[in-house]
């Protein structure tokens, strides 16, 4: 039984989607309408770049949803997807994932991604955020480490591997006092333009919570995991609660994979650039068998 992982933000890279465009008819017609929607040229700046533009958050979140969603029709569209059991995705992944489980169409995806990464920019901008990884910790551990920092835990990637998100100043100190300290195995800063999933994010969380009170959701016809229990979810006022407070919560991917197992999912297909996903899929569940797809080259025979 099959997975689709849709990537989070971070994955994309310059020249993601741009074999897709050039090899598959459903490619091009998903670009074309994906820049009808939005107020910049989604297929200059994800094939051509420049990185910077596209690393900003209101533009890599549409693109990493846009990339991810071509890829899942595509499989679709050849009949690779006759045993798909759930789809999950992290962070913004979640969405892609919303939208193909048909919790809503393209464009209201689209729109909805587009302003959250907006919204999530504009928070960005107001706030002086940091994140770095903890390895080698666990959640106990790490939690504790975020309350005496006054930081967050913003990721659960894979059994010892937390990220935790904040000020940057108090990020920086937590960092320095484990050099010191050897509390954890390391701890990395990330390159990073805000304290994504921390308290940092609220005004993003309060402003998003009253734009998606105007969309429609409709019942996933795939199961789709949230990133906020780590568990199921399928009624549609609880996802549109869910999303609103995925924007501030911890994401629990380890959780949402360990659920997608439990299901009976034996492989994974990882659906946008970097393969990222495969590889936390591996160190939470190494039976399972992982294939990461962005180029229409790596798209499974």
């Amino acid at each position: 039984m099959k997975a689709l992982l849709f990537s989070g933000q971070g994955a994309q890279k310059v020249g993601m989607g741009k074999s897709l465009y050039e090899n598959s008819a459903i490619a091009r017609d998903l670009y074309d309408r994906a820049n009808a929607v939005l107020p910049f040229d989604l297929k200059q700046v994800c094939f051509e770049g420049p990185q910077e533009t596209l690393t900003e958050t209101r533009v890599c979140q549409p693109a990493l949803f846009t990339q991810g969603y071509v890829i899942a029709q595509i499989l679709k569209e050849q009949g690779k997807l006759a045993d798909l059991k759930c789809v999950l995705g992290l962070s913004i992944g979640e969405l892609t994932a919303y939208a193909v489980a048909g919790v809503w169409d393209f464009e209201t995806g689209l729109k909805v991604v587009a302003e959250r990464g907006r919204l999530m920019q504009e928070a960005c901008d107001k706030t002086k955020g940091g994140m770095a990884a903890i390895i080698g910790g666990s959640r106990e551990d790490v939690l504790a480490f975020c309350r005496e920092f006054d930081v967050d835990a913003a990721n659960f990637n894979t059994p010892g591997q937390i990220v935790i998100s904040g000020d940057a100043d108090k990020i920086a100190a937590a960092v320095a006092k484990n050099a010191e300290t050897k509390q954890f195995k390391r701890a990395i800063p990330l390159v990073v333009a805000g304290a994504y999933h921390s308290r940092l994010m609220e005004p993003a969380r309060a402003d998003f919570a009253k734009f998606l009170a105007g969309v429609e959701f409709r019942k996933p016809e795939i199961p789709v995991f949230t990133n906020t229990t780590g568990e199921l979810i399928d009624d549609p006022a609880a996802m549109r609660e869910a999303l609103a407070k995925q924007v501030v919560s911890s994401v629990l991917w380890e959780d949402c994979v360990r659920g997608a197992v439990a299901l009976g999912v034996t492989e994974t297909l990882e659906c946008g650039p970097g393969g990222i996903l495969t590889g936390m899929v591996k160190k939470i569940a190494p039976e399972v068998a992982g294939t990461a797809i962005s180029e229409f080259a790596e798209i499974p025979a």
